[in-house]
């Protein structure tokens, strides 16, 4: 009923940028949240970023000033602009929505598939 499609990773060196996109489409009613998380190996899912339907952001300490969230409501697309990336940042990316679609009553979160972003030299 509703897909989120992520677009946008791929290898980068250090101190260069990154932009990812993703696409909420569907059954859609109206998205509340959308954000970032991200999975470097071994370790647990964290948070990036999140922003409300109203434009307030959230950021983790680890990536504030660097990466930027935004929204476009009316494509239902929510970005990350990633600046000054680090060797660190390297994870895959997962985008994030709460979602009321037209079947339910209550919002849910749903997932994207995931895109892998590489800091190298």
């Amino acid at each position: 009923q509703v897909q989120l499609v992520e677009s946008g990773g791929g290898l980068v060196q250090p101190g260069g940028s990154l932009r990812l996109s993703c696409a909420a489409s569907g059954s859609i009613f109206r998205i509340t949240e959308m954000g970032w998380y991200r999975q470097a190996p071994e370790k647990q899912r964290e948070l990036v970023a999140t922003i409300t339907s109203g434009g307030i952001t959230n950021y983790a300490d680890s990536v504030k000033g660097r990466f930027t969230i935004s929204r476009d409501n009316a494509k239902n697309t929510v970005y990350l602009q990633m600046n000054s990336l680090k060797f660190e940042d390297t994870a895959v990316y997962y985008c994030n929505a709460n979602i009321r679609t037209t079947f339910s009553s209550f919002p849910r979160s749903y997932w994207g598939q995931g895109t892998q972003a590489t800091v190298s030299s």
